[in-house]
């Protein structure tokens, strides 16, 4: 496995994590840092949903190669 696709899965993952991240935080599930502008603002839920898709599909990607 080449250095360039481990770094390609690695962002991939972080783009997952973060999307749950920012989801938890627009939902107001994970309120932190507790004066982020994000809690409770259900755009970040539609932001962190979308970002997590785009990092299952660079991983389905990376992994069919």
């Amino acid at each position: 496995m080449s250095s360039t696709r481990i770094v390609l899965q690695c962002i991939a993952a972080l783009a997952i994590l973060l999307g749950f991240i920012w989801m938890g935080q627009g939902s107001g599930h994970f309120p932190y840092p507790a004066s982020s502008f994000m809690i409770a603002d259900a755009q970040w839920i539609v932001w962190g949903a979308g970002l997590a898709i785009v990092g299952v599909a660079g991983l389905v990607i990376l992994r069919r190669r």
